[in-house]
């Protein structure tokens, strides 16, 4: 069964020994913590809180904006469902996996959050609480405070199985109906404990958007006369003052990591070899369904046990009695820049190739010869990551996205330990057990981008 494959398909051959690049990446970050540890962290926060009042927009728009969403929605499900079956040729798994999984979620971590205008559910939710006659919220039934976000944990847990390991994540077939059932399931979730109180908890797909949006630049907030207000910060500077999360926050900020690094690590040699397969004789996705099902949940466990372990491991050093619970839930959020830059880096490719594909595909959704929007004969061209001069300079943009992502990671923990603590040298100490396994964790990137790939 043809399957897409949506990062990279081989190894780049390095201009350069890798070990160059391991050593320098690693170093980089090690000599950042090593600055920042002797760097008074009050500017940094300082800098963190700065807010820029740049523009009112008018109106809320989301309302308008989820319409539209749905209905795009709606019309990549019926391609998906009517289509052809070649997901080089389909758009929904062509817009899914490249534009919204890959492009918004790159989007959300740059400028913020913008998928509060996208969000397919809110306008039928907003329709239907009016027809059953709820209030603003439009809850049924409180949501139960003990489940915390366990229920978006599980989801999300559900969707890295069906990308990582399911045979045909990209079949159109398969992947719409797992969306219509998920778009459902989540309908009723939403009804039954409102709208905000589902998102924050139960809809995964919204709260790792949410989550990401931390780090961009913009601030969207909408005012009680239905205006949008637009503040301006760093890069980063929501990840400083987020709020502590609980559990199964931290878990689902965890699983985010984890599957990315795991997405790239069951593709190498090294990870075929431990399977018992060949390579170079690689015999499908079936072949590995129970090795990869057991790959992903110990990817999670094991990031999951290192970064509480390094967290208490830091309290201790730090002299800290509170113990290292409330210190996993808010240096957990320092992680985020090492979300979006492995997320960066390992779906370069697919984003400049089969972005392409997608857009041609757009203009022929049911394989009838349409061209909608004049895209249909585009010619879709795998240069931009071919030859050794591209592979040379793609494979140090991400390097540079990986090194980047881990330390403004460095710069983020280090203000959040210093506002724990109050002071700086207990601040460093702290530190020191997560900077080393950042350390370990850039060299664990790099590596990955450059080891040889099975498929």
């Amino acid at each position: 069964m043809p399957a897409l494959a949506h990062v990279s398909d081989r190894g780049y051959v390095l201009l350069l020994p890798t070990g160059y690049y391991l050593f320098g990446g690693a170093v980089a970050v090690a000599l950042s913590f090593a600055i920042l540890a002797f760097t008074p962290p009050s500017p940094l926060d300082r800098l963190a809180r700065l807010r820029l009042r740049a523009l009112v927009l008018p109106v809320d728009g989301r309302f308008l904006g989820s319409t539209i969403s749905f209905l795009v929605l709606a019309s990549l499900l019926a391609a998906g469902l009517g289509g052809s079956r070649d997901p080089l040729s389909n758009p929904l798994p062509l817009v899914f996996w490249t534009f919204v999984w890959i492009g918004m979620l790159l989007v959300q971590g740059v400028v913020g959050d913008l998928w509060r205008w996208l969000n397919p559910w809110y306008a039928p939710w907003r329709l239907a609480t009016r027809l059953i006659g709820r209030g603003a919220e439009g809850g049924l039934f409180a949501y139960p405070r003990a489940a915390g976000r366990w229920p978006a944990f599980a989801a999300f847990g559900a969707f890295v199985w069906f990308e990582l390991v399911y045979v045909a994540p990209a079949d159109p077939e398969a992947l719409a109906t797992a969306m219509i059932a998920y778009w459902l399931y989540s309908l009723a979730g939403m009804i039954a404990f409102g709208f905000r109180a589902w998102c924050r908890n139960g809809e995964f797909l919204t709260l790792l958007f949410t989550i990401v949006a931390q780090m961009g630049i913009a601030v969207f907030r909408t005012t009680g006369k239905g205006r949008t207000l637009v503040r301006f910060r760093l890069p980063g500077a929501g990840l400083v003052l987020a709020p502590s999360l609980a559990a199964s926050g931290t878990a689902f900020l965890l699983l985010t990591l984890s599957s990315i690094s795991f997405d790239s690590l069951m593709r190498t040699f090294f990870w075929l070899g431990l399977s018992g397969i060949n390579p170079l004789e690689f015999p499908g996705r079936s072949a590995v369904v129970m090795p990869n099902s057991l790959g992903a949940a110990g990817a999670f466990l094991l990031l999951w046990l290192l970064f509480v372990l390094c967290v208490r491991l830091g309290e201790w050093l730090a002299e800290c009695r509170q113990g290292g619970a409330g210190a996993a839930g808010r240096l957990v959020w320092s992680l985020m820049p090492i979300v979006l830059g492995y997320h960066y880096s390992h779906h370069l490719p697919a984003l400049l190739v089969d972005g392409q594909y997608a857009l041609a595909a757009i203009s022929d959704p049911f394989a009838r010869g349409w061209n909608l929007f004049g895209t249909a004969g585009l010619y879709v061209s795998a240069a931009v990551t071919a030859g050794a001069e591209m592979a040379w300079v793609m494979w140090n943009i991400q390097s540079a996205a990986i090194i980047g992502g881990h330390l403004l990671a460095v710069a983020a923990s280090h203000v959040v330990a210093w506002r724990m603590h109050g002071s700086t040298a207990r601040a460093a100490r702290s530190q020191i057990p997560l900077a080393i396994l950042m350390v370990a964790y850039t060299g664990f990137g790099l590596w990955l981008l450059s080891t040889p790939t099975g498929y």
